[in-house]
């Protein structure tokens, strides 16, 4: 049973180019220090609504929102997800999905019946400091290069992001990442913002310049690659 656990009713944000509602689903694979939302992660958030009331929300906002995002916490733990997609798209309503890219055969299938209009997908860092990042000592990045290789042939609309924290991110990690992501269309660079709830206290945005340093690395890969939100 998909769990929802926690829904924004309205946003310009989520989905560019769209208004759309953000629903957030519980449970999550990684542990990242930096998670804004580990309460989702964790299984600590209790569910706010059921299936019913949810679809029952966007049966009362037809045409008054364009599309829902689908975040988390991870939505592709869910093997219910491609249904609930569905049900979401058969609506009339355009589906974002966010995920961190460690599902690939959910995510293939997703891709398979044009479940999601738009993918965003999680880069947390270069292959070799996945672990660091993640929360997940020996990490196997090779599910999450298969997801990349396969929404590089897709047909939804894609962007990649990583968010950018002091601790864990460097030139070089810049370097390794933009190899990975080669040929993508869209690459955002957004800078962690410290925040009381998430796991690490002791972490720290990145300077300005140094945001900007990484995203002129990024640009000798992806061309596109830009900063989004705050600095």
């Amino acid at each position: 049973m998909i769990r929802l656990c926690g829904l924004q009713k309205m946003t310009l944000l989520d989905y560019p180019e769209h208004v759309a509602c953000t629903v957030f689903l519980g449970g999550c694979d990684l542990r990242c220090p930096f998670c804004h939302n580990f309460e989702l992660a964790d299984g600590s958030a209790e569910p706010v609504m059921d299936e019913e009331a949810f679809f029952l929300f966007l049966e009362k906002r037809k045409g008054l929102l364009d599309g829902v995002a689908v975040s988390g916490g991870e939505p592709c733990l869910y093997r219910e997800l491609p249904a609930f997609l569905g049900r979401i798209r058969r609506m009339g309503y355009l589906v974002k999905l966010d995920t961190n890219g460690c599902h690939p055969q959910m995510l293939r299938q997703i891709l398979e019946e044009h479940l999601a209009d738009r993918i965003a997908m999680d880069v947390k860092n270069s292959p070799e400091k996945y672990a660091q990042t993640t929360g997940i000592p020996g990490f196997d990045t090779a599910p999450v290069l298969e997801s990349i290789a396969l929404l590089a042939s897709c047909d939804a609309e894609v962007e990649f992001r990583t968010t950018v924290v002091r601790e864990f991110h460097d030139e070089q990690d810049f370097h390794a990442i933009g190899r990975m992501l080669a040929g993508a269309e869209n690459y955002f660079l957004q800078a962690f913002i410290p925040r009381d709830t998430v796991p690490d206290k002791d972490l720290h945005a990145p300077t300005s310049e140094e945001m900007h340093q990484y995203e002129q690395i990024a640009k000798r890969y992806i061309p596109n690659a830009r900063i989004r939100g705050s600095e």
